[in-house]
């Protein structure tokens, strides 16, 4: 671990970081920054690289983590002490950091991308951003990582995957970008700890424009199912329009059509 370069940007933030940023943690590289979160189980705790030699994203996927190009995040929340349906509240823990990144990227450099159910941010149709959480005993390990400059992206990601600036022609404020979320996701989580449920759901829905209207498949022990999206409920599930009726989506691997 080196001395922080992102010092002097969290200096100009400190009064909007809430619970978050207790310690701060920079990595030039480094293997998982959810990995080294999860050994400071203390909510609040930052890590952030420059790099990730084995990144990650849900259910197991590898999470494209090149030199200089990325920002890659793990903070440590605790939702489970919600004064407010503590449940309801981790349960929707994902979709707010959605929210907040996606808020933040607006704030820092207006483009608004759009959230795509559970974890991830897209401008167009290309992966920008995604979010990892993982829970340990008494946290939940927030992982976020956003694609920041033009990078050489693997064959499989290649027509996939863009980067904010790549979107914009020009270079962003990294540092700016750094802090600009974690003041966005210390304000979310607050949502969250005081039971402002709408205000985050509300939010996200705004941002989701493929939240209804679009068509998914996704694996059942009974084969593949698919249909069409109806919009998010209560506690964040994704729900499905199959025929007559609608189902439920609380995980697993869903397909946009």
């Amino acid at each position: 671990m080196k001395s922080n370069p992102f010092d002097e940007a969290i200096a100009h933030v400190r009064d909007r970081l809430g619970r978050l940023g207790s310690t701060i943690l920079y990595y030039p590289a480094i293997g998982s920054t959810n990995d080294v979160a999860a050994s400071h189980p203390v909510e609040g705790v930052v890590v952030v690289a420059d790099e990730q030699t084995e990144g990650r994203g849900r259910r197991g996927h590898a999470w494209f983590s090149p030199p200089a190009s990325g920002l890659y995040v793990s903070v440590v929340l605790t939702p489970g002490r919600a004064r407010v349906d503590p449940a309801r509240a981790t349960a929707l823990l994902t979709l707010a950091a959605g929210v907040a990144i996606a808020e933040a990227v607006d704030a820092t450099t207006g483009l608004a991308p759009d959230l795509k159910w559970p974890n991830d941010l897209f401008v167009g149709r290309r992966k920008v951003a995604g979010i990892l959480a993982e829970s340990q005993v008494d946290a939940i390990i927030l992982g976020y990582g956003i694609n920041v400059g033009p990078m050489a992206y693997p064959p499989e990601l290649a027509d996939r995957a863009t980067s904010l600036e790549s979107e914009l022609g020009r270079a962003i404020d990294r540092d700016q970008l750094f802090v600009e979320t974690l003041a966005a996701l210390a304000r979310r989580y607050e949502d969250l700890l005081e039971g402002r449920f709408d205000a985050i759901l509300d939010a996200w829905r705004r941002r989701a424009p493929a939240a209804s209207g679009a068509r998914v498949a996704w694996t059942t022990p009974l084969g593949q199912q698919s249909g069409i999206t109806a919009g998010i409920d209560g506690r964040g599930a994704l729900l499905v329009r199959v025929g007559d009726r609608v189902e439920r989506i609380i995980g697993g691997e869903l397909r946009w059509l």
